[in-house]
């Protein structure tokens, strides 16, 4: 009879580790099918709702703006603040400080872009569905990403439409207790940008000053 447990029970962790990988190579196929259909785009454009949330430090900060992509390239527009990069340089623009911040992207490698997660999958991220996540909508699937080492945020959650191949919104937890999330909304691809959308024009603000970090 123990024997026969004990068979059962190896017979039963056996099936929930088997549902438990396949529920992660589906988690990153849909993950990746999300991306790659966003990659394909030369660029976009898309309306940006951003909050920060702290609930230890009581704060919940929230703004909404404009996300411009293209490859590694990005343009975020917010009320005060506009952030560039056009994949080496990092532009932060302080409107109530007149002051815009220079420094290498590749300082800033432990952030986290919108880039990263719009654009490429990285292999080093653990996705797996949230199973506590339920919606109205069945299409709608939440995607938790953990990194495997060397990040500074604990994970990401991510919300895809499994039917329409679409990012929702995605959220980071970083180790200080914050959680940033950004809602994409409206999103148009392969749209006329300007020349300079991924450089900050210093003669555009003639009273900024430039701090340069690099």
């Amino acid at each position: 009879m123990k024997t026969i447990k004990l068979g059962i029970t190896a017979i039963l962790f056996l099936s929930f580790f088997t549902v438990q990988a396949q529920s992660k190579k589906k988690a990153e196929k849909l993950l990746e099918s999300v991306i790659n259909k966003i990659a394909s785009y030369q660029n976009f454009e898309a309306e940006l709702s951003y909050t920060m949330v702290n609930t230890e430090m009581n704060i919940d900060e929230k703004k909404t703006g404009k996300i411009y992509v293209s490859g590694d390239k990005y343009r975020i527009e917010m009320p005060g603040q506009i952030i560039i990069s056009d994949g080496k340089t990092l532009w932060t623009y302080l409107e109530d400080s007149q002051e815009v911040m220079v420094s290498n992207l590749e300082d800033n490698d432990e952030s986290i872009s919108p880039t990263t997660i719009l654009t490429s999958y990285n292999k080093d991220y653990d996705a797996r569905f949230d199973k506590d996540a339920t919606y109205k909508n069945s299409n709608l699937k939440q995607i938790i990403l953990k990194p495997s080492k060397g990040k500074n945020f604990e994970k990401m959650s991510v919300l895809v439409n499994s039917k329409n191949m679409t990012l929702e919104n995605f959220s980071v937890y970083d180790q200080n207790g914050n959680v940033f999330t950004y809602h994409i909304v409206d999103l148009k691809p392969n749209v006329k940008l300007p020349e300079d959308t991924f450089t900050f024009d210093t003669k555009k603000y003639p009273d900024v000053e430039v701090v340069d970090m690099r």
